[in-house]
């Protein structure tokens, strides 16, 4: 039964137990909510204020809903105690400066973020994970239930990506090191030269900063940390990237596959087939 609903489910999965969505901004919440009602699995969110999209806010009845501040860790757990959740899975991107400047925590929080001697996007919600796994209920990989919108081997797109293998193998070499070094996940590189690298801006900005330079032949890559921890940090490539990949005239994409989400594969692929941009998942 599990295999059939997702490979990244634990094998004692019960479907019959609610999963309580912890949902951040973007379509990748709305996308996993819709992937695990499909699945016949009962579904909770926990949705917080400023982040969440009200759309999907309005996809669920009141009594299976609560909106919540970034930082309100105890009301969260009291939530996931109300709706009886025998799991919770973490979907879509938080405001990075909320983790920093724009925390509301309260008491639980507060005693959460005093015992932290790095606080980072890794430290602050494995912290959290700690938290929720104490009360009895399960963080899953943030994978689970989107199989389907995973990068693959090989070539996704109609146009090939034309870049030769040695330089891919850089690009990935750089991408693995600053996520390896926690910078980030991403880079841009041309025929082994280092263009731009992922920080804490995001994707979006170090791309834009990369097209700057207007050269040609650039590739972009995606990838993660050899030791990842997809309950809270899946890296996802969708329409927003690819849009500013076309704006900044990069034209060629490596993803890691089976670790990078395509946030609506189809409609990514087929905007990428409009757009020109040759996409490639490798191993």
């Amino acid at each position: 039964m599990t295999a059939r609903l997702s490979a990244f489910l634990p094998p004692d999965f019960d479907p019959r137990r609610p999963v309580a969505l912890i949902a951040g901004q973007g379509r990748y919440p709305e996308l996993v909510a819709e992937s695990v009602r499909a699945a016949g699995v009962p579904l909770k969110l926990v949705a917080m204020e400023e982040e969440t999209a009200p759309e999907l806010m309005d996809a669920f009845a009141e009594a299976d809903r609560v909106l919540l501040k970034v930082g309100q860790i105890g009301a969260m757990l009291k939530a996931l105690k109300r709706f009886e959740a025998g799991y919770v899975i973490m979907a879509g991107r938080v405001t990075p400066r909320r983790l920093f400047s724009g925390l509301h925590p309260d008491l639980k929080a507060i005693t959460i973020l005093a015992t932290l001697k790095r606080r980072n996007a890794e430290t602050i919600f494995g912290a959290v994970a700690r938290e929720i796994e104490d009360i009895g209920v399960r963080l899953l990989d943030a994978r689970s239930f989107i199989d389907a919108h995973l990068a693959t081997p090989g070539q996704m797109t109609k146009k090939k990506l034309g870049i030769e293998r040695d330089y891919i193998e850089h690009g990935l070499h750089i991408a693995r090191e600053c996520a390896r070094l926690d910078i980030g996940q991403g880079c841009v590189v041309r025929k082994g030269t280092v263009l731009a690298v992922e920080a804490s801006e995001g994707t979006d900005e170090m791309i834009r900063r990369a097209g700057t330079l207007k050269a040609d032949e650039c590739l972009y890559v995606k990838t993660v940390k050899a030791r990842q921890d997809y309950r809270f940090d899946v890296p996802c490539f969708g329409l927003k990237t690819l849009e500013s990949l076309d704006t900044a005239n990069i034209r060629a994409a490596v993803l890691e596959a089976g670790r990078v989400i395509l946030i609506d594969k189809p409609q990514v692929l087929a905007r990428a087939d409009q757009l020109g941009i040759a996409i490639q998942g490798v191993e």
